[in-house]
């Protein structure tokens, strides 16, 4: 197969893709914290099938407070369950596989396929070879084939959101709880070894409370900072992975832009959609923004460009119609977006969809506190991340290159058939091959 032939029938293609995609998601609501009452919602191909998906199929609760949740491979998915202590094991079908109880106030998960590591609050940690006991927060790595942790590494007080990229963990570290502690606020991302579970640096960022869930597209990071919600403000850092891995100095490895991010994802062209409210405590007033990043132009730039205010369609103005928007998503698979407004956050919240060209497709009420999201692949599909594809080029006239959904580049004259990205510089498109 040549590479021009491939892609000159690939635009109606991709147009095929798109309008028969099935759309598959789970929506993790939290809950009220200490009430027991986190649930999971269903919703496929524009209706919620049930908005207590895991106690239907398996007759108890999921737990208290849900906080994360992520694809392990073709059949096994991953939920940090943050105040019942465990990591709660499914398949595909939601039925329940295993739970893991060793990691107390667990936060945040990221895979290998072979691992899952999660970062917690707390300091002490059971594995497979013994109680470990840390001062500040850690990371627990849990193999997927035992359910057992089986190693366990400290960080920084309170570690929130965290990333694997170039075989390390990229872990944003809070200090969330030192009011009650009596530790200061941390500003630092610790980078470790994921095989040997040892840090390898940590990295000053000089912003603090790194809090929140964590976007990864390619080598950068996404990483949000609510400041001290007194004199320190909200800000975002855009964190370059790659760079901290080649030892450059801690300030070449982020820029640090001017505006929250408490909500983002990663979109199919490899931005961040960043949803940030920003409260003061003193005031009282709370300012949303509504933004989009390209990670690699606000690198190169130093913050100077690549922020834009520029989402599809009517995104941006149904979110900032929300009453507390509450979480942001695009489907890895077919692009579709898709948010959540936490209302009152003691009611139900509801759902939003949106077409990738940000046409409003519905708006479904869910359970309270609606925040985070996994999309199944549609049929015929296996599990994969696009935000694993790294675009290591910024020139418009670069050569057309052709990655797998799971980032690995393949030479578009042996390329099988199936779903792809197609990237030229920084322009990305999906693409299916026949």
């Amino acid at each position: 197969m040549k590479l021009k032939t491939a892609f000159s029938s690939l635009l109606i293609a991709v147009a095929t893709v798109a309008a028969s995609a099935q759309e598959k998601i789970i929506i993790l609501n939290e809950g009220l914290w200490q009430s027991d009452n986190g649930r999971l919602s269903y919703f496929e191909d524009g209706t919620i099938v049930s908005n207590k998906w895991f106690s239907d199929i398996n007759g108890m609760k999921i737990g208290d407070t849900p906080q994360d949740i992520i694809q392990i491979n073709d059949n096994l998915i991953a939920i940090s369950v943050n105040w019942s202590n465990i990591v709660q094991f499914i398949d595909c079908s939601g039925r329940a596989v295993a739970a893991t109880e060793d990691v107390p106030n667990v936060r945040y998960l990221c895979t290998d396929g072979n691992y899952v590591y999660a970062s917690s609050y707390g300091h002490e940690c059971t594995t497979t070879s013994g109680t470990r006991t840390f001062t500040k927060g850690f990371v627990a790595k849990i193999d997927v084939n035992t359910y057992q942790v089986v190693d366990a590494v400290e960080v920084g007080y309170e570690p929130e959101g965290i990333a694997l990229y170039g075989g390390c963990l990229f872990v944003a570290n809070t200090g969330g709880y030192s009011f009650s502690e009596g530790h200061d606020y941390e500003h630092t991302v610790s980078v470790v070894n994921a095989e040997t579970m040892t840090v390898l640096r940590t990295v000053d960022v000089e912003q603090i409370n790194l809090y929140g869930v964590m976007s990864r597209s390619g080598q950068y990071l996404c990483i949000n900072s609510p400041g001290d919600y007194y004199s320190i403000d909200a800000a975002t850092i855009i964190f370059d992975c790659q760079a901290a891995l080649d030892g450059k100095d801690d300030a070449d490895c982020y820029v640090r832009i001017d505006r929250p991010s408490t909500y983002n994802t990663t979109a199919l062209d490899g931005t961040f959609i960043a949803v940030g409210s920003s409260f003061s405590m003193t005031t009282y007033e709370n300012i949303l923004n509504v933004y989009t990043i390209d990670p690699a132009t606000v690198m190169e730039s130093a913050g100077e460009h690549g922020i834009e205010e520029n989402l599809p369609g009517t995104v941006m103005a149904d979110i900032e119609s929300m009453t507390a928007p509450y979480g942001i998503y695009v489907n890895p698979y077919t692009g579709y977006i898709y948010g959540t407004d936490a209302g009152s956050y003691a009611s139900a919240g509801y759902f939003y969809q949106w077409s990738p060209e940000g046409k409003k497709l519905g708006k479904h009420k869910v359970y309270i506190n609606p925040g985070h999201f996994l999309a199944l692949p549609p049929d015929g599909q296996h599990f994969s991340a696009v935000t694993d594809i790294i675009d290591d080029s910024a020139d418009a006239d670069a050569p057309v290159r052709l990655f797998k959904l799971n980032g690995m580049e393949v030479n578009a004259d042996d390329a099988a058939p199936g779903l792809y990205i197609r990237r030229q510089g920084t322009k990305a498109t999906k693409v299916l091959i026949r």
